[in-house]
């Protein structure tokens, strides 16, 4: 990379994304990675109650420990989108918010995080199937 210029590197179709610990990447200019970097905390909240009525349901489920309508509901999430802070593996679980008129789960979801699953430290609302998320506030 010496001698090139910031410049001669966006000319070139390329952007320069700078990692915490593995140095400097080039990626092609107009990717998913170089349009944007992950958000390592949430910004906008919810209030309980402008959850959907079924997210409100579910949330009480997961206070009580269940029972679940779906197998996938309290899995681990990975956070692979990199949206919620970082944590411990296996800290974060997510479960399906029903979208009434929907055959399948839909994208509604909300992940807590906790080390017990029925006591979360927090949790988060989504919409659109992890592309965003809200943290829950009471």
């Amino acid at each position: 990379m010496r001698g090139f210029s910031y410049e001669r590197w966006r000319q070139a179709g390329l952007t320069i994304l700078l990692a915490v610990s593995a140095g400097v990447m080039v990626v092609p200019s107009g990717t998913a990675l170089a349009r944007s970097t992950p958000s390592l905390a949430v910004a906008d909240t919810v209030a309980l109650a402008q959850l959907p009525p079924q997210g409100r349901s579910m949330l009480t489920l997961i206070y009580q420990g269940g029972p679940f309508r779906h197998d996938k509901d309290g899995v681990v999430f990975g956070n692979r989108e990199r949206l919620l802070p970082a944590n411990v593996r296996a800290y974060y679980r997510e479960y399906t918010v029903r979208t009434p008129g929907e055959s399948s789960r839909g994208a509604r979801r909300i992940v807590c995080g906790g080390l017990q699953a029925a006591a979360p430290d927090a949790c988060f609302y989504t919409d659109d199937h992890y592309a965003s998320f809200r943290k829950i506030v009471h």
